[in-house]
C-alpha cells in the first residue's frame, strides 16, 4: 500500500499510484494538512487508475461536516467503483483553531458522533441527531426553525464504506477499536506499540500504520533522510504540552530525547533538533537501509498485529522493492 504525506506535490502522486497499481498494491493513500486537500487528489487518482483502492489518511474532521463527508465518500465510491477507504482524524489544536477556525472542544466525543452520523447518512437514514458536538437539524438560538431531517439523495454503491481512525493516544486507539473498521497509526513502533497503546489485535479489525521507507546501502544516509521530518513532528507539530507526536515518542521511552528535540525546535534551532533525533527511534518507526535489512524487520510488524503496511515514499523504485519483499 502506498502513502503520500502532506506537502507532496499532487501531480507526483498520479504516476506513483499508477505504478503501485501495476505492481499489485492494494491501495494508494493521500493526506491533508493545510496544503492540498485529500479529496481532490483521491478523485484524480481514482480517475487515472482502475483497480487500486484510494484511501484518505486522513480527512480532517473539523474541515467538513459529517454530512458533507458522507456525501463526498458516497460520490467518490460510486465514481470509483467501490474503491474508497475513509480515513478520519481530528488533527491538533493549532490546525483546528488556527486553520479551520473551529473550537478544539472534546475530540473523542466529536469523533464518536461524527462517525455515527457519517454511517447513518451512508445508510440513507433521515438525519436526526442530538449530541454534545453535533445537532441535526440545527436548533440553536439563531436558527430559523426550518431545518428538517434529510436523507442522502444519492444512492451509494455501498451503504457501509470502511472507516479508519487516526489515533495517537491509548484513549483514541480504544475508540478506534470500538467504532471503526481500522486504525491508522503513524510512527508506529512494533516492539513498543502494544504496551504504549494497550491494544490486542482483533480478527476483522485493520491495523494500518504508515511506515516511511528509505532504501539505501548507506544506513546512516537513509536515517538522515528521515531526521528532518521526525524533528518537525516531534519538535514543531504542536505547542509545548500539546504535541501529540512528542507525547507518543515519550511513551516509547524517549522522554529526554523528545524534550530536547522540542526545546531546540521551538527555540529556532531546527538543525540541532534534526541532529538530536536518535538513530534507535528511526530504526524502530521506519524501514531504512538495504533491502536485506528491511526484509529482516518486516516480521516485527507482523508480530505486532499489523494487517496492512502503508509504504511512505515518493520513490517508485522503493515501491518496486517493497513489492518484491512483500
Amino acid at each position: 500500500m502506498g502513502y503520500a504525506p502532506p506537502g507532496t506535490n499532487p501531480l507526483e502522486l498520479v504516476a506513483l499510484a499508477q505504478e503501485a497499481e501495476r505492481l499489485g498494491y492494494d491501495s494508494a493513500w493521500a493526506a491533508e494538512a493545510w496544503g492540498s486537500d485529500a479529496v481532490t487528489v483521491l478523485s484524480w487518482l481514482a480517475a487515472t487508475t482502475t483497480t487500486i483502492k484510494v484511501g484518505s489518511a486522513i480527512l480532517q474532521i473539523p474541515a467538513r461536516t459529517p454530512a458533507n463527508t458522507a456525501m463526498t465518500a458516497a460520490t467518490l465510491d460510486l465514481l470509483s467503483g467501490g474503491r474508497v477507504l475513509l480515513g478520519l482524524g481530528t488533527s491538533g489544536p493549532q490546525v483546528v483553531e488556527g486553520w479551520h477556525g473551529q473550537a478544539w472542544g472534546k475530540p473523542l466525543t466529536r469523533t464518536r458522533e461524527y462517525v455515527e452520523i457519517v454511517r447513518a447518512a451512508l445508510r440513507r437514514e433521515a438525519l436526526e441527531f442530538h449530541g454534545r458536538e453535533y445537532a441535526l437539524p440545527y436548533a440553536g438560538a439563531d436558527s430559523t426553525g426550518l431545518g428538517k431531517p434529510l436523507r442522502l439523495m444519492l444512492r451509494p454503491l455501498r451503504d457501509s464504506i470502511p472507516i479508519y481512525l487516526a489515533a495517537l493516544s491509548p484513549k483514541n486507539v480504544r475508540l478506534a477499536f470500538e467504532i471503526a473498521d481500522g486504525w491508522l497509526p503513524i510512527f508506529f513502533s512494533p516492539e513498543r506499540a502494544r504496551e504504549a497503546f494497550g491494544y490486542e489485535p482483533r480478527d476483522g479489525f485493520e491495523i494500518v500504520p504508515t511506515v516511511h521507507v528509505v532504501l539505501s546501502d548507506d544506513v546512516d544516509a537513509a536515517r538522515d533522510a528521515l531526521r528532518p521530518m521526525l524533528a518537525l513532528y516531534i519538535g514543531g507539530m504542536g505547542a509545548r504540552g500539546t504535541n501529540f507526536y512528542n507525547a507518543l515518542v515519550r511513551r516509547y521511552g524517549y522522554e529526554a530525547e523528545a524534550e530536547r528535540i522540542q526545546e531546540l525546535y521551538l527555540d529556532g534551532k531546527q538543525r540541532d533538533a534534526i541532529a538530536a533525533v536518535p538513530d534507535a527511534l528511526i530504526d524502530e518507526v521506519a524501514l531504512v537501509g538495504p533491502a536485506e535489512r528491511i526484509a529482516d524487520r518486516l516480521d516485527a510488524w507482523r508480530d505486532a498485529g499489523v494487517t496492512t503496511l502503508l509504504v511512505g515514499t515518493p520513490d517508485a523504485g522503493t515501491l518496486r522493492a517493497m513489492a518484491e519483499l512483500a
